[in-house]
């Protein structure tokens, strides 16, 4: 794999896998927009790795009081005394139920040919336009839940809706961030929700590909792998930075118009 494919892979996937706007749209896009080939299971692996650890790393206290959430509930009373008068153990059981619709429905559907059939660009086109316009509608909801209220119930809700980022374009982030919006939630709060939840999400996809990389006979070519996942690394970071900071004081308008141009912009070209 050459040098600029590697640097496209991670750009694009860097980018988008936090902002609203599908990572898994976009890096089927890459062969649409180019004579690149398919980049294959490990790569896909790859840059998930490297964003996975930009969202661990950016949200490091998060992450922190969350893995000593998760050691308190195996029964180490330690860490329990050092996160009490957090929020911790209450998120860290609101990512697991959030995480369990996309774990046990995605899988069902990842073991069927269904994916295959619609990783189209025209699909892409229609779930970038419309998800896009759902993402407009609920970005004007007005403000009414704390961020401590982000419980079990709207969790599950959460999870329910990042099912559907199962259909290439609708965007992971985009469609849980959606669905936080439409519960009253801030951006700040939807959106950090969101890189939080990505995380079980991330380990769960990086897994099931090495398990098909592992049952294959694609040839493993490590250091293309080790690169892409460094470079992902860094554009995460900056992405997430980005929203972030974006989200604090501006409204989610920019993303819209970016999907619905992208869509008219493929649907043009079929």
């Amino acid at each position: 794999m050459t040098l600029l494919h590697i640097l496209i892979l991670a750009l694009v996937q860097g980018i988008t896998e936090f902002l609203p706007i599908s990572s898994s749209g976009h890096l089927v896009l890459v062969p649409f927009f180019s004579t690149l080939p398919d980049q294959g299971h490990l790569m896909d692996v790859a840059v998930h790795v490297g964003t996975l650890f930009a969202v661990l790393l950016y949200f490091w206290r998060d992450t922190r009081g969350l893995a000593l959430a998760g050691f308190s509930v195996i029964g180490i009373t330690s860490t329990r005394k050092a996160i009490e008068g957090t929020s911790y153990a209450k998120m860290f059981w609101a990512l697991i139920i959030g995480t369990l619709p996309i774990v046990i429905i995605g899988g069902m559907i990842a073991q069927s040919n269904l994916i295959d059939t619609i990783r189209t660009a025209e699909v892409i086109a229609i779930t970038s336009i419309f998800f896009g316009i759902l993402l407009w509608f609920a970005d004007r909801k007005d403000v009414k839940k704390a961020g401590d209220s982000l419980g079990i119930k709207a969790a599950l809700y959460i999870g329910l809706a990042q099912v559907l980022a199962i259909i290439p374009g609708t965007s992971r982030s985009g469609i849980t961030m959606t669905a936080a919006r439409f519960m009253g939630f801030n951006r700040e709060i939807a959106a950090r929700f969101s890189m939080l939840l990505s995380i079980p999400t991330i380990i769960a996809a990086g897994t099931l590909g090495a398990l098909e990389i592992a049952s294959s006979e694609e040839l493993i070519i490590w250091q293309d792998a080790l690169l892409a996942a460094g470079l992902s690394f860094v554009f995460a970071m900056g992405a997430i930075h980005f929203l972030m900071r974006w989200v604090q004081t501006r409204s989610m308008t920019l993303f819209v118009v970016y999907r619905i141009l992208l869509g008219i912009i493929i649907l043009s070209l079929l």
